[in-house]
């Protein structure tokens, strides 16, 4: 068997204007393609390309829930140091502190929770709309 050449070794050269140029990269960023040349070669000789398919609700809804997931580990980290902490103290000197940390943790995750509820709330509102709609 003989192997194949793939190296490439001609040029071509091409000039765009800016809005030709966007758009061509629009559509490369919206295929697996990982270099712009296998790209346009894909697209030259009329070769199978693959394209992403992104959920943009989905997109939204991640972009909101992930910053708040962030929020919560960090207050789960805050609160296993504070029960370390707890632990390590002397009795007399655990309640009042352990109480006060308790309670602004607390208020914090009950927020973050609302907040994540009120989230997924309005987007179920817009996902069953938007399925109504796609059914008349």
């Amino acid at each position: 068997m003989e192997e194949k050449d793939t190296n490439k070794t001609k040029w071509l050269h091409v000039r765009l204007s800016e809005d030709e140029y966007n758009k061509l990269q629009k559509q490369f960023k919206d295929t697996t393609c990982r270099k712009m040349s296998e790209y346009i070669r894909k697209k030259l000789f009329d070769k199978h390309l693959v394209l992403y398919y992104r959920n943009r609700s989905l997109d939204d809804l991640m972009a909101e829930v992930i910053p708040l997931r962030k929020s919560l580990f960090a207050i789960s980290n805050n609160f296993n140091q504070a029960v370390r902490k707890l632990n390590s103290m002397r009795p007399f000197e655990r309640a009042e502190s352990w109480l006060q940390a308790y309670e602004q943790m607390s208020k914090t995750v009950e927020n973050n929770v609302a907040e994540i509820k009120t989230y997924i709330q309005n987007f179920a509102e817009k996902w069953l709309q938007s399925s109504k709609q796609d059914h008349l």
